[in-house]
């Protein structure tokens, strides 16, 4: 299990959260000729690691996980994505693959009004039954609500980032007023966009009610 943290008032610190070490590094993007055709690059770029699978370029941020104040507001996007791709817990950091089940716990932002449906895009990776409780405990975002389903599959769909103007390489404002915008790998717009956040697509969905939450944390 990665190590865990904690705060001075005995928080525990989610494995995605970012800390005061781990600033995000503002290099000015360059007009970037790849495979695909032009988008955004870094005029010192290394491939392997400005570069997710598909060519998508990447934010670049510090990795110091522990080091400093913790940020529980804020994600860390490489500790975002290494969740998204292997499916580890948002807040501790280990597998949530079960299989007796075969399925994934997914926590949400939002009330029972807005329950998790058949084909959702999130940014949010899987999550351990008592660990969404303790992130419904401490967490102010699901203090106002939450919803939660069982998932089949998490399928890679695309990313959250910053688009930015072809013309003159400018980012765009993001046009849901939350500083990112999700942009599907099959958009155009990805040659375009830095990456912050994977994003995946939920097929396979069954809502849980908070009972059900609780059963399953015993």
């Amino acid at each position: 299990m990665p190590r865990q943290f904690y705060t001075p008032d005995g928080l525990h610190v989610p494995f995605i959260a970012a800390w005061s070490s781990e600033p995000l590094r503002t290099t000015p993007v360059v007009l970037h000729h790849g495979r695909g055709g032009a988008g955004i690059g870094y005029k010192d770029e290394d491939s392997d690691l400005d570069r997710s699978t598909g060519g998508v370029l990447w934010v670049r941020v510090p990795a110091t996980r522990g080091v400093g104040e913790a940020h529980l507001a804020k994600v860390h996007p490489l500790r975002q994505r290494a969740a998204m791709d292997r499916l580890l817990c948002q807040v501790c950091g280990e597998h949530t693959y079960d299989p007796r089940d075969k399925r994934r716990l997914f926590l949400l932002a939002g009330g029972e009004d807005r329950p998790i449906r058949e084909g959702e895009r999130t940014a949010a990776p899987p999550v351990h039954a008592p660990c969404a409780q303790e992130a419904i405990r401490d967490c102010r975002a699901l203090r106002k609500g939450w919803s939660a389903a069982l998932v089949r599959s998490a399928l890679a769909w695309g990313v959250a980032g910053i688009v930015h103007d072809p013309a003159t390489l400018q980012p765009l404002p993001d046009r849901h007023g939350d500083g990112l915008d999700f942009v599907g790998y099959d958009d155009p717009l990805i040659r375009w966009t830095l990456a912050h956040r994977e994003v995946v697509r939920l097929t396979g969905v069954t809502p849980i009610t908070p009972a059900e939450l609780d059963a399953m944390a015993a």
